[in-house]
């Protein structure tokens, strides 16, 4: 496939959904403008079976520089999950995995990521495992990796230093995490990496052992993390995820319960939606989106149908089938619920619903700000659902 030179459409690559480049974007864009066709990649550690729409945000910039005509690699990170990656994690995992539950986990990771990265036709992305190298590293060649590292500059890591102050743990597999993921860098020979903002550090290690190892350049690109207006990630450490393989039905229900703070976010990094064909009102805009997320995703068909069923439950009042089911101890504050399971943002936003007359339990209107949960279908604004039980 011929490499794209365009420099309209690199701009637009190297903007849209972009935190930061390193070295410079000026020197990346001087590079795709040459008509050399670079080398890329982003890693997936398979911690769990599902892609989110998180991990779309990634997967959409890979599909980017694919159609650009440049070679991808979507990287299955095997070797590296078995280290336990502590990027945004204020604490040490509770479970480490084994290779067998990786791979375990991994099975559909290429069909789930195939609904946005094309893994055939004139370009199709590399797919590999990184336990192919990372699992039959010898001693002596870690420990070559190691020596281009110094304990203060690993140590330095601010969520390391934060959990230090706080007294927790920092597992010495999470430690060392940003060399074997640096390592993937020099195994691959690439000239660029992607991934969120929260990589930086682990993608940063990859640059110094390039430079160390293959004495080249590595490029690194930031995608921002989708977040709530509290700066919450979206996604499966939140326990908010949205995967991308599930139902129309799903998707469109799983985003129009997404607060509204993230809409415009979401449109810039999961969308090609322009800021000016965005509905002002947050409840159309919702639609909208979800109607182009599922497009992408799953095509204009079950994305018109998955609308339709949605706008036909709510011009009816009736109550969609799939709705969270959340276990509650008897005597917990309805608001306290609410605040764990990411359907409200703070205590003001439900003491203004409640005021607003906007919450309500099996039909009957919520009055008191410190309501006690009991089971039924809560109901929240115009469409966030959450199906009480007690235990």
């Amino acid at each position: 496939m011929k490499v794209i030179t365009n420099k309209d459409r690199i701009e637009r690559v190297l903007t849209r959904g972009v935190d930061t480049i390193l070295p410079t974007k000026e020197g990346l864009a001087e590079l795709l403008s040459s008509g050399k066709r670079i080398r890329l990649y982003q890693g997936f550690d398979p911690t769990g079976t599902q892609l989110h729409i998180g991990h779309m945000v990634g997967l959409r910039k890979l599909a980017q520089f694919q159609k650009l005509g440049h070679e991808v690699i979507f990287l299955i990170g095997d070797g590296t999950g078995l280290a336990g990656d502590p990027s945004g994690k204020a604490k040490s995992r509770d479970k480490f995995f084994s290779h067998k539950e990786l791979r375990e986990n991994a099975v559909d990771y290429v069909k789930q990521a195939g609904r946005v990265v094309d893994f055939e036709g004139d370009n199709p992305a590399l797919i590999k495992f990184n336990g192919d190298w990372l699992n039959k590293l010898p001693v002596s060649e870690f420990l070559q990796i190691a020596g281009h590292f110094s304990l203060q500059q690993l140590s330095e890591r601010d969520m390391f230093q934060e959990r230090i102050k706080k007294g927790e743990t920092v597992n010495l597999r999470e430690f060392l995490y940003p060399l074997l993921q640096g390592y993937d860098s020099v195994v691959m020979d690439v000239d660029l990496e992607i991934g969120a903002t929260e990589q930086m550090f682990n993608m940063l290690a990859g640059r110094t052992l390039v430079k160390a190892m293959l004495d080249k350049e590595k490029f690194v690109l930031t995608t921002p993390l989708l977040t709530d207006s509290k700066g919450r990630k979206i996604g499966k450490s939140e326990g908010n995820v949205i995967a991308i393989a599930g139902s129309g039905k799903e998707l469109f229900g799983g985003i129009m319960s997404l607060p509204d703070s993230v809409i415009n976010q979401s449109f810039e990094l999961l969308t090609d939606i322009l800021p000016a064909q965005i509905p002002t009102d947050p409840f159309e805009a919702k639609k909208k989106l979800a109607l182009e997320i599922i497009k992408i995703l799953k095509g204009a068909e079950e994305a018109s149908m998955a609308m339709d069923e949605w706008v036909n439950i709510f011009s009816k009042g009736e109550t969609p089938g799939n709705i969270l089911e959340v276990k509650v101890k008897i005597g917990e504050l309805l608001v306290d619920v609410l605040l764990q399971h990411k359907l409200i943002e703070s205590r003001s936003e439900f003491r203004r619903l409640v005021e607003e007359g906007a919450v309500s339990l099996d039909g009957a209107k919520i009055i008191n700000h410190n309501t006690q949960t009991k089971d039924g279908i809560l109901r929240v604004g115009k469409h966030r659902f959450l199906k009480i039980i007690s235990n």
